[in-house]
């Protein structure tokens, strides 16, 4: 499928992996909808980018919100293409720690937002797109999900996190062989480590010690390497039903 002209929409898109996305989409031509919780992220960057996006706030792992930003992209653009799911937590918290058993509402919560608010924002937008006129090729769309090395390889402390991308990763298959005979894909990305929020607040010298261990290129990943492989994806129609491993070849230690 190509990118310019078509219409995607991008959960978690005010920062980090989405925002990366958001940008090399708008820049290969496509129209993009950020949905994000930060309203403020979310409608600067739209801003930034001008008539190709727009921004809509929406909490992923809720019906209600998350179909009126399929409404607010569907006014706008009249179509969606393609869906990119970049929305997500990462809690670390032991098993059984200092301060008692792991938390039973955190668990809860990384499995809510991380694989509930995957799916969610899936079943919505899938039917969304069965309504395209298929390409000369028989597609309609394409959908790419953010799982995690962790849910291959997850460390002490990530039980609830690796659990949850673990979910999506192997619900990448199935739901692709769902969408097959309606012409959409759907594809999974496992990134690494990557210069994410969820890094932002460690201090250079610990960021410069987690890029160590990446075999090679031995650095943090890039939002923006990310975001070409969303592309790569989008335009490779025989890409489907499989998960990706973005990591430099890293395979995760115990701790």
């Amino acid at each position: 499928m190509e990118v310019q002209g078509r219409t995607f929409l991008v959960t978690g898109g005010a920062s980090g992996l989405g925002a990366a996305t958001v940008h090399r989409l708008a820049q290969e031509g496509a129209n993009v909808l950020i949905v994000d919780l930060d309203e403020e992220a979310g409608e600067e960057l739209a801003a930034d980018i001008g008539e190709q996006a727009r921004f809509a706030r929406a909490d992923v792992t809720d019906e209600e919100s998350t179909q009126e930003a399929l409404d607010v992209v569907r006014n706008a653009f009249g179509e969606l293409h393609g869906l990119v799911n970049c929305a997500g937590i990462g809690p670390a918290e032991k098993l059984a720690g200092k301060r008692g058993p792991h938390s039973l509402d955190s668990f809860v919560k990384a499995v809510q937002i991380n694989l509930v608010g995957t799916f969610n924002p899936i079943r919505l937008a899938a039917p969304v797109m069965m309504e395209n006129e298929p390409n000369e090729a028989g597609e309609r769309g394409v959908i790419v999900n953010t799982t995690s090395v962790a849910a291959f390889d997850g460390q002490i402390g990530q039980a609830a996190y690796s659990a949850s991308k673990g979910g999506v990763a192997s619900m990448t298959l199935p739901v692709a062989r769902e969408m097959a005979e309606h012409g959409i894909r759907v594809v999974a990305i496992a990134p690494g480590l990557f210069e994410t929020p969820m890094f932002a607040g460690l201090p250079e010298r610990a960021r410069d010690s987690l890029g160590k261990q990446v075999p090679f290129p031995s650095r943090l990943g890039r939002p923006e390497e990310y975001a070409a492989l969303v592309r790569h994806i989008i335009e490779n129609p025989m890409l489907n039903g499989e998960v990706i491993r973005l990591d430099g070849a890293i395979r995760l230690a115990p701790s």
